[in-house]
Parts: C-alpha cells; structure tokens; sequence
C-alpha cells in the first residue's frame, strides 16, 4: 500500500496504459480520478475505471474533460479536488495518434495530434502545479511519453516531435518545482499491447511484433502502472527530471 491516503489523478484513463496506472495505483491504495473524453457508443468509459478502482476499495471519481481545452482542464482539477479534497499524484496521459506520411499529411489531423499530445500534456502539468503549490505538501507529476521521443518512427511526426517535447517539459518542470518538492518524472513506454495499437496492426502482427522484443513480448498497461507507482511513491522521492524507459528493451533492438 506505497500509496496510502493519496489522489492520483490520470489522464486517458478509459483504457489502457491510463486505465492500467490508474488501478495500480488504486491497488497500492490511492484514490483515483479517472478522466478521458466522453465515450460514445461501444466506447471504453472512464466511469467503468473509477467502479473498477472503487471495487479496489478505494473512492473514485470519473470526470470527462478533453485535455487539449484549458478550460476543461480547470474544470477537471476544481471538480477532483472539491470531490476529494487535495490531488497529490498527478499523471499526463492523455494522447492520440494519426499516422500519415508527412509529405500527405492532413494539417488539422497534425494539430489535433499536437493539441491533444503535447498542449494537453502541458495544460495538465500547469494545473497539476498550481494545485499542488496552493494546497502545500509537495506532489508527483508523472507525464507518460515515448521512445518514439527518440526513435523516428515513419508516419508519426507529430507524435514523435510531441513526445519529444514533453520529455523537456518535464525536465524544465524538475528544475522550477524542486524546490517545493514536486517531483516531475516521465516514462517512456516501448511497444504496450493496448486497445489502440489496433488501429494501425492486426492482432497477428501486434503477437509476432511483441515476439521481436528482446523481452520476448509485448508491454501490458500493467507494466506500465508499476513504474508510475514507484514514481508516484515515497521511494521516488530523490529522482526528479528522469525519464525512464520501461520497454522490455525495445529500443535496443531499434537500427
């Protein structure tokens, strides 16, 4: 129970790898607000994450915000904290892809990508600080990135220039909120078998690509919520401005 007694608040969290860290966190005793957009038909809900965490034992709250909109995003942290009464974990999740080449790439496809992935991300942070400076106490500020920060990855510039943008947000972060003693630490996750990979690979290819990891597989969301828990911990407390890599070694099989 590393985190008993503490909120954490998570972006994206109807599924996957949000949906995977806003239940370990819930398992090691944090209560959760779960926040993504609101689902349509057939769509993975972030209300069914905050009942799986209140199944945990925890108290939970779903709100639904679109992270690109400054307002929304004000309006998520006035409603978590009003509900709960402080927010001391704070994760940055929130992202979406559109994968085209950039020579035909379509302009609004390349903004939505930038607004959701790199502006929602620093409008998230910007409101995670603010809230952990007026309540006191310090905080943990955890922005999920990529390694497709580093590694360029054919038809996703504008996820990997927004990636690679949020890894020095968060290292510009480190340094201006040490000193009230905000962490702010980002995960680089490698190839994660989730919901959203299947719209861009078959089940096949998504199971014989997981078998090229030098792992032997793919990452599960799970991986993934163990690495923001030790980040979001006491045990955490001395790294601020790291990024770590939680790919099962990924990157090192990359040319």
């Amino acid at each position: 129970m590393q985190l008993q007694g503490k909120v954490a608040l998570v972006t994206g969290a109807a599924r996957g790898i949000g949906r995977g860290i806003a239940l370990c966190c819930a398992a090691e005793g944090a209560d959760i607000v779960a926040n993504d957009l609101p689902p349509h038909t057939g769509a993975a809900d972030a209300a069914d994450t905050a009942r799986a965490a209140e199944g945990l034992g925890r108290r939970a709250l779903a709100h639904y915000a679109d992270v690109s909109d400054r307002d929304q995003v004000a309006g998520l942290f006035a409603a978590a904290a009003g509900a709960l009464g402080r927010i001391d974990i704070v994760v940055a999740n929130a992202a979406i892809s559109i994968r085209e080449p950039t020579v035909d790439a379509q302009w609004e496809h390349v903004r939505r990508t930038i607004e959701v992935a790199q502006f929602g991300v620093y409008h998230t942070c910007q409101a995670a600080a603010r809230q952990m400076l007026a309540q006191g106490g310090g905080g943990k500020i955890i922005i999920i990135g990529s390694v497709l920060a580093e590694l360029p990855l054919p038809t996703s510039a504008p996820y990997n220039m927004a990636k690679a943008a949020i890894n020095h947000l968060a290292r510009t972060l480190a340094i201006e909120l040490a000193g009230q003693r905000i962490n702010v630490n980002v995960i680089n996750p490698g190839f994660i078998d989730t919901p959203g990979e299947r719209a861009f690979a078959s089940e096949e290819q998504i199971a014989e690509f997981g078998r090229s990891v030098p792992w032997g597989r793919a990452g599960t969301p799970d991986d993934i919520g163990r690495a923001a828990v030790f980040l979001a911990s006491a045990n955490a407390d001395y790294i601020t401005g790291a990024a770590l890599t939680v790919d099962g070694g990924f990157k090192l099989r990359m040319p």
